[in-house]
């Protein structure tokens, strides 16, 4: 009950601070990641890992096709398409990172 006062109170005397962070120091932590301005495919996506699996972009272009089938492949179907096991661990892992948001491929200024 006094929780209630105490937020009722906080409400009526500032709206604007009611609204902000209920711990100060803190800032707001959101799951989904920001939009990203760079449009990323298959080539950007392997660049960024790095790690040799640049040889394979013109392969998974043309079996796979975007960015999103790619992100849901299974290892099976890249082991068909004659990826050694070290590059299929490589891409699996970034892959659901790319997913969860936690890793963007980066991305090279350009040059003019």
């Amino acid at each position: 009950m006094a929780w209630r006062q105490i937020l009722a109170w906080r409400t009526r005397l500032s709206p604007v601070s009611a609204r902000s962070d209920p711990v100060p120091g803190f800032a707001n932590f959101s799951s989904k990641s920001s939009p990203y301005a760079v449009k990323v495919g298959i080539p950007e996506f392997l660049n960024g890992i790095g790690k040799g699996l640049e040889t394979h972009v013109e392969k998974l272009e043309s079996e796979i096709g975007d960015l999103q089938k790619l992100l849901v492949t299974r290892t099976i179907k890249l082991k068909r398409l004659g990826i050694d096991c070290k590059h299929r661990k490589l891409i699996l892992k970034y892959a659901h990172k790319y997913r969860l948001g936690l890793w963007r491929p980066r991305v090279e200024p350009v040059k003019s």
